[in-house]
């Protein structure tokens, strides 16, 4: 990791730049994997499962009895862990509803606000080395207590033409139904336009690789909605001398065995941490399994020293990390001034494993600056906020001869004129 010591504010940028790729050099693929499916449809789709997962599918769905196999193969502690996490998540989100809000705005005016479940939802959960289950647990959840009426699941086959029996035991005990072996972009497609075998939705969630980001982002040309943008995973975790440095390695090692383009940062006000820091990232990474991948991380990451806890907080806010935990004697300073993060861990004994899997706060957060504008995935995301409005006689006379003078003044005389029609029957 490369060490910064009290960098000018002129070099953070260069500093806190990302291992961002150029979607430009992926969108005519996508493009076309997107035409084609749209065109042909599942023959589009088998024809690309073969192509890029090398595998040839009779069929996507995923019946009842591989369910019933796939419960078998979940050992007892496992599904106990998942079923604790899921009760986790599940009472967090629940305390996420709210009430409608209805008030009079002047009398005889009535104003109020209700929130309608999202009807139909896609999920994506990525195959590759790491069968993301704990996702699932994060976007099922929410989806089934919003009362989304369909809840599709796509996930991509391995060489066998199986889903991982973890990601089918999570998705039936979450109540999912209609799951389908189904990855990459033409997931992304299929539910953007609907196949023969893939319904329709109208917003999609889940993280992915590049593909997926960009696959993602050109849905929402075809008026599909996303949860976000989505990039690499990253950490950032500030700390002192009160920080225990194996906890910051363990917790930085966390994130980089995500994956080669994971980055994480450390930034602390004590300039001694680097060091000791540095060292048992060094002790932990040769235990790894996934340890090259945490290595090209690494490459990908940063440690800064300030001086001052008003330089740091600046610098934290600037980069607006997607995980961030703060390890600091003053640790309410650091809460109440953090305004861009996903998600924030407080203390030594809050690693980041913890919301990735069962505190009951969502993973899905933003990535590469987002954080700066996006919220994580929460129960509000499969919600629509709906408003609605009666207005009486009474409310008509009260506000109309405003309603009049401000459409008037702005040229639409057909504004004027629909309450203008009204006020002068009340006059009769």
């Amino acid at each position: 990791m490369k060490q910064f010591i009290n960098p000018l504010e002129s070099e953070w940028k260069s500093i806190l730049k990302r291992p961002t790729f150029s979607f430009k050099e992926l969108e005519p693929l996508v493009e076309n994997v997107f035409s084609d499916v749209k065109a042909k449809g599942d023959t589009a789709l088998y024809d690309y499962t073969l192509k890029f997962d090398k595998v040839s599918l009779n069929s996507f769905r995923v019946e009842e009895s591989d369910f019933i196999e796939a419960e078998k193969n979940i050992s007892p502690e496992l599904k106990l862990a998942i079923k604790l996490a899921k009760n986790n998540i599940e009472v967090f989100h629940r305390a996420q509803q709210t009430q409608k809000v209805s008030l009079e705005t002047q009398p005889g005016v009535l104003c109020w606000q209700e929130k309608r479940p999202i009807k139909k939802v896609g999920l994506y959960i990525p195959g590759g080395s790491a069968p993301l289950f704990s996702t699932l647990l994060m976007l099922a959840v929410p989806a089934q207590i919003a009362g989304c009426k369909e809840i599709i699941l796509c996930t991509p086959p391995d060489e066998n033409g199986s889903i991982p029996d973890v990601i089918l035991y999570t998705a039936k005990l979450c109540g999912l139904t209609q799951i389908f072996k189904l990855g990459g972009i033409q997931a992304i497609a299929a539910m953007t336009f609907g196949t023969e075998t893939i319904p329709e939705v109208y917003k999609i969630f889940g993280p992915g690789n590049q593909y997926v980001t960009v696959a993602k982002q050109i849905a929402t040309q075809h008026q599909i909605a996303i949860d976000m943008p989505a990039g690499p995973s990253e950490l950032l975790v500030v700390a002192d001398r009160t920080a225990n440095p194996a906890y910051i390695a363990s917790d930085l090692l966390s994130q980089a065995e995500h994956g080669a383009d994971s980055q994480v940062i450390l930034v602390t006000t004590f300039y001694p941490l680097l060091e000791l820091v540095k060292k048992e990232i060094d002790l932990q990474i040769k235990l790894l399994p996934r340890q090259e991948i945490a290595k090209q991380a690494i490459k990908n990451s940063r440690m800064v020293s300030f001086e001052t806890n008003e330089e740091t907080i600046q610098f934290i806010n600037q980069y607006g990390p997607e995980h961030y935990i703060i390890c600091m004697e003053e640790e309410q300073l650091y809460v109440d001034q953090i305004v861009n993060a996903g998600s924030v861990f407080i203390g030594n004994f809050t690693p980041e494993s913890a919301g990735d899997y069962a505190s009951g706060t969502n993973h899905t957060l933003p990535t590469n600056g987002y954080a700066k504008q996006y919220s994580g995935v929460n129960l509000d995301s499969f919600l629509k906020q709906m408003t609605f409005q009666k207005i009486s006689k009474k409310g008509i006379q009260n506000i109309g001869p405003a309603i009049e003078l401000m459409a008037e003044a702005e040229g639409l005389e057909a504004h004027k004129n629909a309450v203008s029609i009204r006020l002068k029957d009340l006059k009769k």
